[in-house]
C-alpha cells in the first residue's frame, strides 16, 4: 500500500501509479499529524481498489459513451458532440455508472421507459440512439430491441406570410428574417453568410455558423450534401446587403439566441401568433406548395434531402424552369412588400389630415 509523506507545509501526501492514464495521479490531505497521513492514504487505497475493480469488471457505460463521443468528434459537427455529451450527462446519466458486462436489454427498456415519464418521445430515441451506437461497438453480443415512444405527427398553424412581414419589415432583424422566410435558409446558414459569398445577387450557401459552448464556430460546410446550394437574392432583399456598413464581414453579427429573441418579441409586439424562427423554413415550403413549385425545385431551392433528392443529380441549377419558379416566389413576396407599402402610406395620409 502507498505511504504518505509530509510536505513542508504540514499537509500529506500520496502518489499513485495510474498505468491506463499512464501519468502519477496525487492524494493530499491538509489535516494535521496522523489524522492527515490516514485520510490521503485511504483516499490513494480507494482509488487503488477502483482501478482493480476496473481491470475485472471492465468498462463502464459512461466510459465507453465518451471512448465513443471522443472517437467520432473529428467527424461529427461541434453542435453535434455538444449534444451527446450533454445527452450522455443528462438523459442516460442513469445507465453510466453500470459495468457493461452486467447491462441487459432490461435495463435499457426500464431505462427507457422512465425517460418517457417526462420527456418528449424524440428526447427519448435520440438517448438510445447514441447509447445503441455506443454499445454496438463496445458490446457487440449484446441483443437490444428497445420499445421506444412514438413521435407524434405535429400540424402546425402558421400566421399569414403578410403578417409576419409587418412585423419584420424595418427592424433590426429584417435581413434575417426575411432571409429565412423569404430565400428558404436555415439559422445557420443566415448567420454563416458573408458579404464575399454574394456575386452578380447568386449566394453561395456553403458556410454554416453555430454556437457551441458561447462561442461562436464557422463549419467549412453545410448541414447536409443538399443544403450546399445557390440562391438568387431578389432586389429588395440585396439592397439590404449593400445598405449594411462597408467593414462588415457577416451579413449579421447576431447571434442564433439574438435573432430568435428580437423576431419572437416583435411577434408579440404586434398581436402576431409565436412561431420559431426555423417555421419560416416551413412558411416558405407552404408557401411554395400554394403557388404549385414543383417538389424537386422546392428541394433544390429550400436544400432539403429526399430519396428523390438524392438519386437526382442537378447539373443546370438556374434551368429555366427553376428561375421561373423564383420568379413566382419573388412576385408573390414584393407583392406583399408593396400592399405592406400602400398600406402604410396611406395610414400616413390619414394621420395627416
Amino acid at each position: 500500500m502507498a505511504t504518505a509523506k509530509q510536505l513542508p507545509s504540514g499537509s500529506w501526501r500520496v502518489q499513485v501509479y495510474d498505468k491506463e492514464l499512464k501519468k502519477t495521479v496525487s492524494f493530499t490531505s491538509k489535516l494535521p499529524g496522523k489524522s492527515g497521513k490516514a485520510e490521503a492514504e485511504l483516499m490513494a487505497r480507494e482509488y487503488q481498489l477502483g482501478l482493480k475493480k476496473k481491470r475485472i469488471l471492465g468498462k463502464t457505460v459512461g466510459e465507453c459513451i465518451d471512448e465513443y463521443i471522443d472517437l467520432k468528434e473529428n467527424i461529427l459537427s461541434p453542435t453535434t458532440v455538444a449534444e451527446y455529451r450533454r445527452c450522455r450527462k443528462n438523459e442516460l446519466g442513469g445507465l453510466c455508472g453500470m459495468y457493461v458486462k452486467d447491462l441487459t436489454a432490461n435495463d435499457i427498456q426500464a431505462h427507457m421507459n422512465k425517460l418517457s415519464l417526462t420527456m418528449k418521445p424524440k428526447t427519448v430515441r435520440n438517448a438510445h440512439g447514441l447509447l445503441v451506437a455506443a454499445m454496438n461497438i463496445y458490446a457487440p453480443d449484446l441483443r437490444i430491441r428497445t420499445t421506444l415512444p412514438k413521435v407524434q405527427k405535429k400540424i402546425k398553424q402558421l400566421p399569414k406570410a403578410e403578417d409576419v412581414l409587418r412585423c419584420i419589415i424595418g427592424s433590426k432583424v429584417e435581413l434575417p428574417c426575411l432571409l429565412a422566410m423569404w430565400c428558404t435558409l436555415r439559422m445557420s446558414e443566415v448567420r454563416g453568410i458573408k458579404k464575399t459569398d454574394i456575386k452578380d445577387n447568386i449566394l453561395t450557401i456553403h458556410e454554416t455558423k453555430v454556437r457551441v459552448h458561447n462561442a461562436d464556430v464557422l463549419k467549412s460546410s453545410t448541414k447536409t450534401v443538399e443544403s450546399t446550394r445557390l440562391i438568387r437574392l431578389p432586389a429588395y432583399i440585396q439592397e439590404l446587403v449593400n445598405a449594411l456598413p462597408e467593414e462588415q464581414e457577416f451579413i449579421t453579427n447576431y447571434t442564433g439566441q439574438n435573432i430568435y429573441k428580437r423576431f419572437t418579441d416583435l411577434l408579440k409586439k404586434n398581436g402576431v401568433e409565436h412561431m420559431s424562427f426555423h417555421d419560416l423554413r416551413h412558411m416558405n415550403a407552404s408557401i411554395m406548395h400554394m403557388l404549385g413549385v414543383p417538389d424537386k425545385y422546392a428541394m433544390e431551392r429550400g436544400g432539403w434531402s429526399s430519396d428523390s433528392v438524392l438519386k437526382s443529380v442537378y447539373q443546370h441549377t438556374f434551368s429555366k424552369e427553376r428561375e421561373e419558379v423564383d420568379d413566382k416566389i419573388d412576385d408573390y413576396f414584393n407583392k406583399l412588400l408593396d400592399d405592406i407599402s400602400h398600406e402604410n402610406s396611406h395610414e400616413s395620409k390619414n394621420g395627416a389630415k
